[in-house]
């Protein structure tokens, strides 16, 4: 395409890389925390649009397929499918308290475990067959501006995305909750000792960081589709970024996932088998000249 076709895809990898971002800072509070990398975060990425789909079929008044729910009941949605989803990942958390201490392969294996049961309870309780995503009407179509048009549903998909990585950074920031998740990411034994139940944090920390997935996988889903194996589809990103950004690095896994974002935009515009390569050619890249990340840091969430 003429450069003068690159704006909507650069729109689109902002879209992505504002997602794959909100889905790794997730990753890395998990990380950054319990020093655990849970490979069911995809899949609970997953469920969070699965809840989502089927609380708005639920209150559709006729045709689902035909349904555009309110802009308000869109946003209330956005909210209680991620708290479902975050009771699920207390719960799982609660399962892996018995390998904290011991080789960080024992939580792999469980976590792996638990993204192969989540993916099957899915295929299970809603099939195998791609479901849609009801979307408000206003959100919907395109909005025309310098001679091309751009789709309204990525514009709010990016808008609703950086408010919540505002508003995560906030509560890391500006809270006492957040300056005791800094706490536990540089020294847990310190933040016990100074009388912080630990497990409370772990429980927490492990909770909201599915709940951050939910959302970026209820915002994707009218993009991507929802279907049992989505959370394949956003995991290896997020793993990535979180390696790109540095672990532990709040920033750092934003602007990853921008770049990812982007990388996948510009190279899908102009040589579309080589989207997806393009994102393993960056790490490379960044990688061999900074073994660590682009901010990472040991053991610390670097905000």
């Amino acid at each position: 395409p003429a450069l003068g076709d690159l704006p909507p895809h650069l729109l689109n990898g902002i879209t992505l890389g504002l997602l794959f971002a909100l889905i790794a800072i997730g990753f890395t509070l998990i990380v950054g925390v319990m020093e655990l990398i849970n490979l069911a975060h995809g899949s609970l990425f997953a469920l969070g649009a699965y809840a989502a789909v089927t609380i708005l079929e639920r209150t559709a008044p006729g045709d689902a397929f035909a349904f555009s729910p309110s802009v308000l009941l869109f946003i209330v949605v956005l909210v209680a499918a991620p708290v479902l989803v975050a009771v699920v990942g207390a719960g799982l958390e609660v399962g892996m308290r018995r390998t904290y201490g011991k080789a960080p392969l024992y939580g792999l294996l469980l976590t792996f475990g638990a993204a192969l049961m989540l993916e099957e309870g899915i295929r299970t309780v809603w099939g195998t067959s791609e479901r849609i995503m009801p979307t408000p009407a206003a959100m919907k179509g395109g909005v025309e501006f310098g001679g091309l048009v751009y789709s309204k549903y990525r514009i709010y998909a990016s808008i609703m995305a950086a408010v919540v990585i505002l508003a995560v950074w906030f509560l890391i920031e500006r809270t006492r909750v957040g300056a005791m998740i800094k706490a536990g990411a540089h020294d847990s034994e310190m933040v016990r000792a100074l009388g912080i139940n630990i497990g409370r944090l772990r429980s927490f920390v492990f909770a909201f960081g599915t709940a951050l997935a939910a959302v970026a996988g209820i915002i994707l889903a009218p993009l991507w589709g929802v279907r049992p194996h989505m959370g394949v589809d956003a995991v290896i990103p997020a793993f990535l970024i979180v390696t790109l950004g540095g672990v532990g690095s709040f920033w750092g896994s934003v602007i990853a996932g921008l770049m990812v974002g982007m990388t996948v935009g510009i190279t899908g515009a102009f040589a579309s088998d080589w989207s997806i390569i393009s994102i393993y050619l960056l790490l490379i890249a960044v990688v061999t000249l900074r073994s660590r990340g682009l901010f990472g840091r040991i053991s610390t969430l670097d905000v």
